[in-house]
């Protein structure tokens, strides 16, 4: 995939294209079935799928009090958005200046002029341009305008009737239920970070543990022990228990995600020299909240336990498990 930062990064010779416009926070089942008419729109016009996106969040720029927590950091957003089929993203730094311009303002300057946009492809609830004056119905006119279609797609619902959204994602995150945030996400919800050296309690315990940084990107879910997949900078998968919190049992203050690999044959963590790597850690289930315990007998027993908990629900999915929803649906052409 193409990673176009800014106007001036977009090849002058780049067209037809196929795009579509969004934040893509988490890259949910949502916006996979917008990329998937993307894609497919791309196909028939025998052009180049794109999206534009904007980072920091518009919302961070206009009332920074209301910017919700983004789910993904931008390269998880890049790395999702790759592995579902984009050839080109156009990243475009949000700022006052830009939310300025006129809705024909932002379509001549970007979908026109640098990206010669053959199909436009977007939900029927789409805003851009100053205020967010424009709508889909702007974008047909404008496309009518400029001499590019517009496919309308319609709101994707997962196993309810409740269309899958970002909101959505960060309630059940919020509540630990990944299970849940799993089923909008179509794949565990996933933290990135830097793996740091900590206290070392869980080596001394016997589950030593890998700690991600304070710079880990994503929405770190609730306080907990969750069961989930440890991904190595080499893309390689582990299960893993995984501790979010505290450390209550210690008088813990600051928030850490640990990971303890499972099974790990003969060597120990620490020889797996994951100091300074940059790593996943996907949430697959939660299997308790955290708790302090009143000695550390008790917590290796419940340690014990965990790990045990944590293999038996990894061994009935796998690493990266993903659904999506298909091209071939709800879609309108304009």
């Amino acid at each position: 995939m193409h990673i176009w930062n800014g106007l001036q990064e977009v090849p002058a010779a780049l067209g037809p294209t196929a795009v579509t416009i969004g934040n893509f926070d988490g890259v949910h089942l949502g916006h996979q079935h917008v990329l998937n008419q993307l894609v497919a729109a791309a196909c028939e016009h025998d052009a180049a799928s794109v999206a534009i996106s904007f980072d920091p969040h518009p919302l961070q720029v206009h009332r920074p009090e209301d910017c919700p927590e983004m789910l993904t950091g931008v390269t998880e957003k890049m790395r999702r958005l790759q592995a579902n089929g984009l050839e080109g993203l156009l990243m475009l730094h949000y700022t006052l200046d830009l939310a300025a311009l006129t809705a024909e303002e932002f379509v001549r300057t970007y979908l026109v002029d640098a990206l010669r946009a053959a199909v436009v492809v977007v939900g029927h609830d789409v805003r851009f341009g100053q205020g967010n004056s424009g709508t889909f119905e702007t974008m047909v006119e404008l496309g009518q305008r400029y001499g590019f279609s517009v496919v309308g797609v319609e709101d994707y619902s997962a196993s309810t009737d409740r269309r899958c959204s970002s909101t959505w994602v960060r309630e059940a995150l919020r509540e630990g239920d990944v299970t849940s945030a799993c089923e909008v996400l179509g794949r565990p919800h996933s933290v990135l970070g830097t793996v740091v050296h900590g206290a070392a309690r869980g080596r001394e315990l016997g589950f030593p543990t890998a700690n991600l940084g304070s710079d880990a990107e994503g929405m770190i879910p609730a306080d907990g022990v969750y069961a989930g997949w440890f991904v190595d900078e080499h893309g390689k998968y582990w299960p893993a228990a995984i501790s979010v919190g505290s450390n209550p049992t210690f008088d813990g203050i600051e928030r850490v995600v640990e990971s303890h690999v499972i099974d790990r044959p003969e060597e120990k963590i620490e020889d797996f020299d994951l100091y300074g790597q940059v790593v996943r850690v996907e949430f697959v289930q939660r299997l308790r909240g955290m708790v302090a315990y009143e000695g550390v007998e008790k917590l290796v027993e419940q340690m014990t336990q965990d790990v045990c908990d944590a293999r038996d629900v990894l061994a009935q999915t796998w690493p990266g498990q993903v659904s999506q929803p298909s091209a071939a649906s709800d879609s309108t052409a304009a």
